[in-house]
Formats: structure tokens, C-alpha cells, sequence
């Protein structure tokens, strides 16, 4: 299956990106699965670090939010770098640098049980400032956990 990641161009920004990587990211840990440049993915086993009731042993609220802000952002990525390509890597970079978070809302719909769980996004609307995502969470069961909507910069 052809992926965003079969792209060199795509290859080289992400690399770049690698090196300055949010603790977050790893602390999650999730893998990117962007089957394209319209719709971000990423996927992520439940462990115990990313309990947040102990109890019945569901996913953190907190790293729930998270992950669908991460989501949105990347589908905000995915989508400017589509526009951007063949541009010099500093270009590029200089504008990709500009997305950031300005509102985020999500929907807790369900606890978060699960062994894996599937966080994907695509944008709604995209201006010359802003760019709103709509952002969903399900879980290996493909139950709707959580849904989000969030503004970014979009440089």
C-alpha cells in the first residue's frame, strides 16, 4: 500500500522534524499510518503509563486530548507540506513551523478500553490563517472513544 512515507520529499522533511521531536510523541508512543496527504493517522497500544483510572484501567483523559491536538496538527502538516512541495526544505520548514494550536474541543463519548486505539484527522476548512480539523479516536474494537475539533495556524 502507497503511503505518505513512500514520497522522498515527504522522507526528508519528516526526518528533519524527528530530530526536534515533543516528549509527548514518545511518551505515547504511537506510529504514524497517513495513508495520504488529506488524512492523518496514528496508532497506539494502551500500557500503563497512559492509565489514567486505575480502577478499570482506561486511557488518561489528558492523553486522549492529546493525541487528537497531535492528529489535528498533522493533518494541518500533511496538508500544508502537499502545497509546499518543491519548494527549498528551508522554505518549507520555515512554514511548517507556524502550525500551532489556537482552540481544541473535544467529546469524551466513552471510557477508553481498549488494546490499541486508532486517532485519525482530516481538515474541514483551511484559510490563509486558519485551518479547522475534525479529529476522532476509536479504539481495536473501532468503538468511537472521543471526537475533537480544533483551529490551528496554518501559516
Amino acid at each position: 500500500m502507497n503511503s505518505v512515507f513512500d514520497d522522498p520529499e515527504f522522507a526528508a522533511i519528516v526526518a528533519y522534524f524527528n530530530e526536534f521531536e515533543p516528549a509527548i510523541n514518545h511518551f505515547v508512543g504511537f506510529t504514524d499510518e497517513s495513508p495520504d496527504f488529506d488524512h492523518a493517522r496514528f496508532k497506539f497500544r494502551m500500557k500503563e503509563d497512559l492509565v489514567g483510572n486505575i480502577r478499570y484501567r482506561t486511557l488518561h483523559g489528558g492523553v486522549i486530548s492529546s493525541i487528537l491536538d497531535i492528529t489535528g496538527g498533522h493533518a494541518v502538516f500533511l496538508k500544508q507540506f502537499s502545497e509546499l512541495r518543491g519548494l527549498p526544505l528551508e522554505k518549507q520548514i520555515k512554514r511548517i513551523t507556524q502550525i500551532g494550536t489556537i482552540d481544541l474541543r473535544v467529546d469524551y463519548l466513552m471510557p477508553g478500553r481498549g488494546e490499541h486505539f486508532i486517532s485519525t484527522g482530516y481538515l474541514l476548512r483551511r484559510g490563509s490563517k486558519v485551518a479547522v480539523v475534525r479529529m476522532e479516536l476509536h479504539n481495536d474494537r473501532e468503538e468511537l472513544i472521543a471526537a475533537g475539533t480544533g483551529a490551528y495556524t496554518s501559516g
